[in-house]
């Protein structure tokens, strides 16, 4: 492991100043994801700034149904509020999705959405991979792509983001507030992550020095009656192959408004906008479920290897929406009687 310094500063402004200084340093907050590539050698910075206690851990219920959630707030605090249960039910089914008691136990909501990809290239030095390196070449482009990207990827990486939470929160219209060296400024979720774009090391839109301070989920009525799924390999510990998090309103057997978005099938938690367009008006059916799921996947582009693609993606995600938004529907149709 290279050395390297720790800092443990008093307060954001100067957490963010010290990260901006040195172009080789790096936020630490619960470090799931961190220490884990320090160890292995894909993370090599200078200094550590631990920003664990000057993030807010608080979150704070507005009068409308809204939250702000501190970036420093632990993801099974977050999954077991009862405000988050009640009015965004799909991020507490998402958290509880994702890795394990121990490990939400530790992480972060901001770590979490900035976490890096889980692509075994990556985290493997003694193979190429872009993402690493843009010299190099992807492997999993002739390797191991079970898990990889079918939208929104390119010759230079077909990685996926392995965050559970970040795809609920893009289908609920959250907005990251960041703190950085020249000021503060507010994101859409949905616009944080990028794709590839020939330049896969980079895997969001902030600039060096800019933290993650908290997390805004807008009061909706049609968050309430939300949901995720996630399908996977194993039942405990597992990235996601497929996930939906959607959200739904039905009035009179037909689709009033819609919110979806796929994870485990782009460089970014993917917002199914063609989707929500050919749904919006439509029965709310299983066909009419299927229908927009392929329309969504009209540009897909599954990868086929030696070692075995990920072709089998198609049909999952077809499957995954359906079954989410049949679902929701049935639940709407039950309030609604």
């Amino acid at each position: 492991m290279k050395p390297f310094s720790y800092a443990r500063p008093d307060d954001a402004r100067a957490a963010v100043a010290a990260v901006g200084a040195d172009p080789d340093a790096a936020f630490l907050a619960g470090g799931t994801n961190l220490l884990d590539h320090l160890k292995l050698g894909v993370a090599t910075p200078s200094a550590l700034v631990d920003v664990a206690r000057v993030t807010s851990a608080d979150i704070v219920e507005h009068g409308d149904g809204g939250l702000t959630i501190g970036a420093g707030a632990l993801n099974a605090d977050v999954a077991a509020h009862p405000a988050v249960r009640r009015h965004h039910p799909a991020l507490a089914q998402a958290l509880l999705a994702g890795a394990s008691g121990q490990l939400r136990n530790m992480a972060t909501t901001g770590g979490n959405l900035l976490q890096r990809t889980r692509c075994a290239y990556f985290a493997d030095t003694t193979t190429p991979c872009t993402k690493r390196d843009l010299t190099q070449a992807c492997s999993a482009r002739e390797g191991w792509a079970r898990y990889h990207a079918i939208l929104g990827a390119d010759a230079s990486c077909i990685a996926t983001h392995p965050s559970d939470m970040a795809v609920a929160l893009v289908a609920l219209d959250a907005t990251v507030q960041v703190l950085g060296p020249d000021g503060s400024r507010r994101i859409p979720v949905a616009e944080l992550h990028r794709l590839p774009d020939g330049d896969p090391t980079r895997d969001t839109v902030l600039a060096h020095g800019e933290l993650v301070t908290a997390v805004d989920l807008p009061a909706s009525t049609l968050a309430a009656n939300s949901a995720y799924r996630k399908v996977r390999d194993r039942a405990s510990y597992a990235f996601a192959l497929v996930s939906v998090a959607a959200a739904l309103e039905v009035r009179d057997g037909t689709v009033a408004d819609v919110r979806l978005a796929l994870g485990g099938v782009a460089h970014k938690p993917w917002r199914a906008t063609r989707a929500e367009d050919a749904l919006r008006g439509a029965p709310a059916t299983d066909e009419s479920f299927r229908a927009a799921a392929r329309t969504e996947l009209a540009d897909a582009e599954p990868v086929e290897t030696p070692l075995g693609g990920n072709g089998f993606k198609l049909d999952l995600v077809v499957g995954a929406v359906t079954e989410t938004l049949r679902g929701l529907a049935s639940t709407t149709a039950r309030e609604t009687s």
